[in-house]
Order: C-alpha cells, then sequence, then structure tokens
C-alpha cells in the first residue's frame, strides 16, 4: 500500500470537557492506567525531544519511571539516563524538554500526550532509591554502557559485563555509578490528543493558571 493510503479510521465517541480532570497529572494518571488496562505493551515507553546550545533538535526513546505525587514540591515526570549521554548533553546546554507519549489500543482509540517543561536532575538519593529497584542485569548494564560513545563491537559490551560480575560475585545490588542517574521534567504544558472521526481530533492543552491549570480546547 502506498504511504499515501496508509490511514486509520478512529470511531470513538468525542471527549467530554465536563469529564477532563482539572489537575492534568490526574487526568495523565487516568490515561495511562486505560493504557495499562488494555495491554499496550511498555506504556511509560515516551519520545523525549531536547535541543543543544544552537537550537539543533534529537530525539529518542526513554521509560517514564516516576510520577510523582500531589504532595512532591516540583512535581514533575522522570526518567533515568547515563550522564554522558547525548541527551545529558544536550540538557546540560538547554534545561528544557518535551515528551511524547502515544497510545494505540487496537480498537480504533488512539491517545497521545504531549509534555513540556524545564529540566532537572532528581537528588542523589533518589537516583540510589531507583537503582537498587532495578534488576542487577540491568544495573551491571548501566556500568558497563559509556553512553552514546563510538565502540569498536558488542564483545566490548560483553567483555566488561563479563569483568563486572567477576568483580561483584553473588546475586547482591551494584551501586548506581556516579555517571548515571535521573531527570525530572516539570511540566509548563500537557496536551491531550485523542482521534476522531474525519480527522476532527479532540486536543485539550493544560497550562498553568494561578494556583491552578487553565484547560482550552485546541483546532486539529
Amino acid at each position: 500500500m502506498a504511504l499515501r493510503d496508509l490511514r486509520q479510521s478512529y470511531d470513538v465517541p468525542p471527549l467530554d470537557p465536563a469529564g477532563l480532570a482539572a489537575d492534568p497529572f490526574d487526568q495523565f494518571a487516568a490515561w495511562f492506567a486505560a493504557a495499562q488496562s488494555a495491554g499496550i505493551p511498555e506504556p511509560n515507553a515516551m519520545t523525549l525531544a531536547t535541543a543543544d546550545a544552537a537550537g539543533a533538535p534529537s530525539a529518542r526513546t526513554v521509560l517514564l519511571k516516576g510520577l510523582d505525587a500531589a504532595d512532591q514540591p516540583d512535581r514533575g515526570l522522570v526518567f533515568y539516563t547515563n550522564y554522558g549521554s547525548a541527551k545529558a548533553r544536550d540538557l546540560a546546554e538547554n534545561p528544557r524538554a518535551e515528551l511524547n507519549f502515544h497510545w494505540d489500543e487496537q480498537n480504533c482509540r488512539v491517545r497521545t500526550v504531549r509534555v513540556a517543561g524545564t529540566v532537572q536532575k532528581v537528588s542523589a538519593q533518589e537516583t540510589a532509591d531507583y537503582f537498587r529497584s532495578r534488576p542487577r542485569s540491568s544495573q551491571i548494564g548501566a556500568w558497563c554502557s559509556h553512553q552514546s560513545q563510538v565502540i569498536d563491537s558488542r564483545d566490548v559490551l560483553e567483555t566488561r559485563r563479563r569483568e563486572l560480575e567477576a568483580e561483584h560475585p553473588g546475586d547482591g545490588p551494584l551501586p548506581a555509578p556516579p555517571f548515571w542517574g535521573g531527570y525530572r521534567v516539570t511540566p509548563t504544558r500537557f496536551e491531550f490528543w485523542q482521534g476522531q472521526m474525519s480527522r476532527l481530533h479532540d486536543r485539550f492543552r493544560y497550562t498553568p493558571d494561578g494556583s491552578g491549570w487553565r484547560i482550552d480546547r485546541l483546532s486539529p
């Protein structure tokens, strides 16, 4: 089939603005839970877009690993990475980012959520707590990789993995590497999109408004 002929019909009821949560974090949590219930693989996978000091953009897929509760002072969405990676270099120069979630429930309901905001590193304690929760194999993987750097072959990674397993025998946890940790995206904008018939999609944008959030419907 030609690219121009690839399309999907969205035959679901329109979103009712009265049913939207006043707090976008609550709305996000509701849609995330629906994506999980629908059996979508890795519903926490998200596109992370960054830009360097010159404005050159980069985008890649990472995993959401934290959604702060309402009592968190700097409430946001958290992901983890190597602090020597390309994305980390971008964020050091330009600490802003945008996240994009895409959820296709395979029953003609397709949703996306965009989140734009400022970015800062999480505390060392928060990183340590999360790192301890990871499987040991993932902990070793974090130590093996100097992310975004050129390597000669996969053997470089496998050799380093075997060395680390020999250095840390048993099944105990490893400490978090000093070059690895979390980032928190503190939102300045949320946008919730749901596909509709005739490409007249529903789009609702949340922006800060005093102590709350303003909700605007956007044209598709």
